[in-house]
């Protein structure tokens, strides 16, 4: 009855509503090219005819051979400088003043040493710049490029003008007199290298490579019935594919592509409901749990459109195994690790490389299920992202292989993004506790650390009520392995344990197993005041809870732990002393009743720690008999109404704690005293 009493909250059916209508108008609206092909396997289609004009894109392979080539065409770019000219000129003028030279010869010396700096000289050796191709030299502002042969170095520039001199004077020892007025030093170069502009030139040339190579106009037919679909077919199908996708798919039929991928989200959507409702049903009675899975899938698509509108490529550094971390965060496995096999779906209908995609990311989550458990502190998460990245990587290995039998598709460039991938999971573990706040859950996480013992407050309570402290430790054992054995969050069972007597500190003589011997508290009490005693720990919890920020799923095993029971020492006192046995409102707990496994195994389990205390001899039948009395006494009282458990899982219960009553009691060897 609970759970049909839970699917009635119209919350659960108006957010399913708003998340699907939200998605489908925010997600991509375009066709899908649903003919499937393959390199080396026939066309299993008709005759396929192009039904317009497309261009035929390069492969990734021409795209990088020709990035290759660019990269090693290196083009220098050059700054023609005026002023080195004029300098060296007249210095070179002064060196010959005075000088027997005729005038002819002085004329033409100069002439030429112009002529060399009007072409330009550079410093580096002039073959190795002509080797390359050509040069851009910017003079006036402006930008030519040329040859690079048709430049000089210094020392090509020194040699070019001695045989010019020679050719017009050769009655004149031209080697002796520059070597006499050291010609060569008045020859620098006016051509200065530009580091800065030559890498960005270079790098434009290398990004501006025309994706396409041809054209395929209508009519023309790309491939025939039972034809074998080579690497050509398969590259003109590839080109006609994005084309469709990112002219046709967006254009055509709307509204049949808006209802389409409204059954598909709407579906999708409705495996998510029904796995909930079979596996785990109670997240539709805490809302916000329902709420925050339908946000991680809502993410799912606005991230995946988002990310596809500006690049695909950079779909592979999205790290969507992070869902599986918070999902992981929240839930056991056995519910986590469906929800996020299903809130990736999306990814198969967005992206026009889905089912890589998805496979990918399906395996670096499984990866991350599975070592999270081992690898989740400190810099041990690195080993985490470490493994996500080989699982991504093998997958992507796997798909290249699908394709054609070979690696030639494989590209290198694409490690980068996987191991940006993997790593970002690191840096998303922060949200964990954002999403703790908003969501008002309590991590896996945070509820190991609640579980040190040395925490202030059950520091406080091991020094103010040690008994009581060492009682809640016992508990504590006994609920969070029987949790674990019928499936429950242990870690949970074992926190709330730990906590559900921390109002014991306010009050600590009150309570037998902290007296002093020979003290009791309770002498000259009558059972109504010594009742009130006692039930007060349970508000006095709360209140030090409360205090200490505890999370409102740990104060609830404070509320709980007694329910609506009665004190039946006091009770019974009462009522052996001449009181009215109808009077119990004096005597019982103003609890809550437990509703989670976990609640009620702690309360079976505080109930029958405190009572197997009591016991003359620990036996193995004195203990089932004991357990079996206690937990048949809550069934009775009726403590357990509202609770989510099985009668099959109660009984299972019971046996651990016979199991782990047996070792915690077990007899111990009387030691011998030595003769004397």
């Amino acid at each position: 009855m609970d759970g049909i009493k839970i699917l009635k909250n119209r919350k659960i059916y108006i957010s399913f509503v708003v998340v699907l209508v939200i998605t489908v108008l925010f997600s991509p609206i375009r066709g899908r090219f649903n003919l499937h092909y393959q390199i080396g396997k026939p066309w299993v289609y008709e005759t396929f005819i192009a039904p317009i004009d497309f261009p035929i894109l390069k492969t990734d392979e021409e795209l990088l051979e020709e990035r290759r080539e660019k990269a090693s065409l290196v083009v220098k770019y050059y700054n023609f400088n005026d002023n080195i000219e004029s300098i060296q000129s007249t210095k070179l003028a002064e060196a010959f003043t005075g000088t027997a030279l005729s005038s002819e010869y002085l004329a033409g010396l100069y002439h030429h040493f112009a002529s060399l700096y009007g072409r330009g000289i550079i410093s580096e050796y002039a073959n190795e710049v002509g080797d390359k191709g050509m040069i851009i030299i910017e003079k006036n502002k402006r930008a030519v490029q040329v040859p690079g042969k048709e430049v000089f170095d210094v020392e090509y520039a020194f040699e070019f003008l001695k045989y010019r001199m020679s050719m017009d004077f050769p009655v004149v020892d031209n080697d002796s007199l520059f070597n006499a007025y050291r010609v060569q030093e008045y020859i620098v170069p006016n051509l200065i290298y530009d580091e800065k502009k030559t890498e960005q030139l270079n790098l434009q040339a290398i990004n501006y490579i025309s994706p396409t190579k041809g054209m395929v106009y209508t009519g023309e037919i790309i491939v025939s019935e039972g034809e074998i679909v080579t690497a050509e077919v398969y590259q003109l199908l590839e080109s006609y594919k994005q084309e469709f996708e990112n002219s046709i798919g967006r254009s055509s039929h709307l509204g049949g592509l808006v209802l389409g991928r409204f059954i598909v989200f709407a579906m999708v959507l409705a495996m998510l409901f029904a796995t909930i409702y079979f596996t785990n049903i109670w997240v539709f009675k805490g809302f916000n749990r329902y709420a925050f899975i339908l946000l991680l899938f809502a993410l799912v698509i606005f991230i995946t459109t988002i990310v596809m509108e500006s690049n695909v490529l950079i779909l592979y550094m999205v790290p969507y195994s992070v869902f599986a971390m918070y999902l992981l965060a929240f839930y056991k496995n056995s519910f986590a690790f469906p929800m996020y096999v299903l809130i990736l779906l999306p990814l198969l209908l967005i992206s026009s490389d889905g089912m890589e995609l998805y496979f990918m990311n399906l395996a670096a989550g499984t990866v991350l299920f599975v070592s999270q458990k081992h690898f989740s502190k400190g810099w041990l998460q690195f080993l985490n992202a470490i493994f996500i990245f080989i699982g991504l990587v093998v997958i992507y290995v796997a798909f290249r292989l699908l394709s054609n039998g070979t690696l030639s598709s494989f590209d290198p460039g694409i490690l980068f993004y996987l191991g940006v991938n993997s790593f970002l999971v690191v840096f998303a573990y922060p949200l964990v506790f954002l999403f703790e706040k908003i969501f008002k859950f309590v991590s896996i996480s945070t509820l190991k650390d609640l579980s040190d013992t040395n925490s202030k407050l059950l520091q406080q309570l091991s020094e103010v009520a040690p008994g009581s402290f060492q009682h809640s430790l016992q508990v504590a054992n006994l609920a969070a392995a029987a949790v674990r054995e019928i499936g429950g969050n242990d870690v949970l069972a074992r926190v709330g344990a730990l906590y559900h007597d921390i109002g014991k500190i306010k009050n600590p003589q009150c309570f037998v197993e902290n007296q002093a011997p020979g003290i009791n508290y309770h002498k000259g009490l009558t059972p109504m005041e010594s009742a009130k005693q006692i039930i007060r720990h349970v508000d006095d919890g709360v209140e030090l809870a409360k205090k200490a920020n505890l999370p409102e799923v740990v104060i609830e095993f404070i509320r709980t732990h007694h329910a609506k029971s009665q004190t039946l020492y006091f009770y019974n006192v009462y009522c052996n002393n001449g009181g009215n046995p109808e009077e119990k409102e004096p005597f019982t707990y103003h609890g809550n009743y437990p509703h989670t496994k976990e609640q009620v195994v702690v309360l079976m389990a505080d109930a029958v720690e405190a009572a197997s205390r009591s016991l003359q001899e620990y036996t193995e039948e004195s203990i089932s008999a004991l357990v079996e009395k206690i937990i048949a006494a809550r069934l009775a009282e009726d403590q357990l109404v509202e609770a989510e458990i099985s009668i099959k899982e109660i009984n299972t219960v019971k046996e651990m704690f016979k199991a782990q009553l047996m070792q915690m009691y077990h007899a111990r060897i009387a030691y011998p005293e030595r003769n004397k």
